[in-house]
């Protein structure tokens, strides 16, 4: 459909139409027209930056709150309060941290391993009884009332295993309690202990043999370290003369001095 001519004006009576001119709008209206549009594309563009930015540090940034230890924890060593402080770190999928809200949880649990100041504790870190440590064998000693103390044993108690032969030669082993069975009808009750690897058939010879007794250990006695060979009643324990016997000589080696100097 061809547009309708306009008509100029200020001409004279020969010039009653002229040519159709189209209407364009000018450069000024197009450039309106496009702004609010590209506005609108980078609102867009910074609203999804934004949104990308929180997804990325919810799922790699977040911090969490889980326990770490405030000083060294020994293996065996019930946990108590005052051996955890709370840490903040970074959420990390290949990170299984005990989380802040169970504190009351780890409380009175013990270490089955040495804890180190500063380390985060995993559950790895936690167990109900005593976990045996490399280069250790658990031995189950089985002893009459008699042969026991009278102080309740526990796991991580440290003993004193002292052979008691027919010969009168006293030997002993250190050792640490890892379970505690029940006390059966005939009074004996059996006892897993700890003992290191190179002691274990030498304590289980003692225990088949039944010539046992077991003592509690000095107190700071390191498990598996050694101990003091406690001799029973009437034997003589390694290194003392026999009544009537004569005394090492002050000069003798490896005879014990028999008076402290000052």
């Amino acid at each position: 459909m061809a547009l309708p001519e306009q008509q100029e004006q200020g001409g004279g009576p020969g010039k009653g139409r002229g040519r159709a001119v189209p209407h364009a709008p000018g450069r000024t209206m197009r450039a309106r027209r496009r702004r609010p549009a590209v506005l609108a594309m980078a609102v867009a563009l910074i609203a999804a930056g934004g949104l990308g930015g929180a997804v990325l540090y919810n799922s790699t940034g977040q911090r969490v709150a889980v326990l770490a230890l405030a000083r060294d924890v020994p293996w065996g060593q019930v946990i108590t309060e005052d051996d955890l402080v709370v840490a903040r770190i970074a959420g990390d999928p290949a990170l299984h941290p005990v989380s802040a809200q169970d504190r009351t949880k780890a409380i009175g649990m013990r270490a089955a391993t040495d804890l180190k100041r500063g380390a985060m504790l995993t559950s790895g870190d936690l167990a109900q009884g005593l976990t045996v440590q490399p280069g250790q064998i658990v031995v189950g000693v089985s002893a009459k009332r008699s042969q026991l103390p009278a102080s309740r044993l526990q796991p991580g108690v440290q003993l004193v295993v002292v052979s008691t032969p027919d010969n009168g030669r006293a030997d002993s082993l250190p050792a640490t309690v890892i379970t505690v069975g029940r006390v059966d009808t005939d009074g004996s009750q059996v006892i897993d202990v700890a003992v290191g690897t190179a002691d274990g058939p030498r304590l289980a010879q003692w225990v088949a043999s039944g010539r046992i007794q077991v003592l509690l250990a000095p107190r700071g006695a390191a498990a598996g370290g050694a101990a003091p060979s406690p001799a029973p009643s009437g034997v003589p324990a390694a290194g003392t003369p026999a009544a009537g016997a004569p005394s090492a000589g002050a000069g003798t080696p490896g005879a014990p001095s028999t008076t402290g100097g000052a």
